[in-house]
């Protein structure tokens, strides 16, 4: 279970890596005026996002459910701290698939937001992973 537990922590890193990196580099997609770096933040984004951010997300979801099915559910399942951190998991994948809505509005060419939204939505996984961590560590409830 502990091998579990640390890949799922380094695919959780990943994620959120990526998380941090796709909404900056839409901050500077919708900043920029010429064609050759609107092109180059398109590549940038759908590698990110296809290569990086998915997998990531698919490998740190299979494991959190397997930790969930042999393990944690049994021990915590009376304690709410793991039903809110559940609850901020599901907001974290609805703001991972909004991001992939973002990058298919960008490769179309219709973005209609300004960089100051996307430095705003930029900020969204943070106060998420705040809350996690410590529901995580401390376990309030």
């Amino acid at each position: 279970m502990l091998w579990i537990k640390a890949f799922h922590i380094i695919s959780v890193i990943t994620w959120f890596a990526a998380l941090f990196y796709l909404p900056r580099l839409f901050v500077y997609h919708a900043m920029s005026d010429d064609k050759v770096s609107v092109e180059r933040f398109k590549v940038m984004e759908r590698k990110l996002y296809r290569g990086i951010m998915t997998p990531s997300f698919v490998i740190a979801t299979i494991l959190g459910v397997w930790m969930l099915q042999d393990y944690a559910w049994q021990a915590y399942a009376g304690q709410y701290w793991l039903h809110a951190k559940l609850v901020l998991v599901g907001i974290l994948i609805a703001y991972h698939f909004y991001c992939g809505h973002l990058l298919s509005v960008f490769k179309a060419d219709q973005n209609t937001r300004s960089h100051v939204f996307y430095r705003w939505f930029n900020e969204f996984p943070v106060l998420i992973l705040v809350a996690i961590i410590v529901l995580v560590v401390v376990r309030p409830f």
